[in-house]
């Protein structure tokens, strides 16, 4: 979500600007349709989860870690305060497939606020796999490389969580990185991230998505999402089923 944010921020000041020439002011994005929801990470601080729920945020993912050597400094503020107000939320992690595996970061991951548990209000771990804001866009990594990267992780987080983790990613990255391979859309439920009016062309196998993170700002901290379903069926994905 770094480069993604960066760049989206970058695009944004540019039509601001443009807007703001020809029409005296820019047009506020609306929100697609679904249930409201929103991500943090530590660049949010400390967030004030009531007003985000008196909003209408009904859920969050919070950023645990970052390859096998970050924590959000304020996890714990986050994860459990979303909670707290009564929002569904989630943990994600920030992949680096050139530093170690996948599995090994999936370790990190569940040991660091990662986990899962059947009360109905945490949902699956999140993989954020997506532009590297620190070098080459796919880490390195040929496509193989890359689509048993990301297997590693995945099953290893099921291994120990008995869940398939969300994957995080944009369609570009994916075609990119993976050769848009369609074998994880089986189980992994797709959060795809594009800040345009319409969702457009999903990764290869996905015919829909769970989760789409459509703006980088908004009514909420951080980044805005819409779940796209209902309350009740959020409660499904949070639970497994029923509980």
């Amino acid at each position: 979500m770094n480069r993604l944010r960066a760049a989206a921020a970058a695009l944004l000041a540019t039509a601001t600007l443009v807007a703001s020439a020809t029409l005296g002011a820019a047009p506020a994005a609306a929100a697609p349709a679904g249930l409201a929801g929103m991500d943090v990470s530590s660049y949010q601080g400390n967030v004030n989860w009531s007003a985000a729920w008196n909003n209408g945020a009904r859920f969050a993912y919070v950023k645990a870690t970052e390859g096998t050597y970050y924590t959000n400094a304020y996890f714990a503020q986050q994860y459990n305060g979303s909670y707290n107000v009564g929002m569904i939320r989630g943990a994600y992690h920030f992949a680096r497939p050139d530093t170690t595996t996948g599995a090994t970061q999936a370790n990190y991951f569940v040991d660091h606020g990662g986990g899962w548990s059947k009360d109905g209000k945490t949902l699956p771990g999140a993989l954020d796999i997506e532009y590297n804001p620190y070098g080459a866009t796919c880490y390195g990594l040929s496509q193989s490389a890359m689509r048993s990267w990301i297997a590693s992780f995945v099953n290893q987080y099921h291994a120990r969580t008995g869940r398939w983790a969300t994957i995080y990613t944009t369609t570009d990255w994916w075609t990119t990185c993976t050769g848009n391979y369609s074998g994880f859309a089986a189980n992994n439920p797709l959060w795809i991230a594009r800040y345009a009016g319409t969702v457009g062309t999903l990764p290869a196998g996905w015919s829909t998505y769970s989760f789409w993170q459509w703006a980088s700002s908004g009514t909420f901290p951080g980044d805005q999402n819409v779940w796209n379903g209902t309350l009740d069926r959020l409660k499904v994905l949070a639970c497994n089923g029923t509980c």
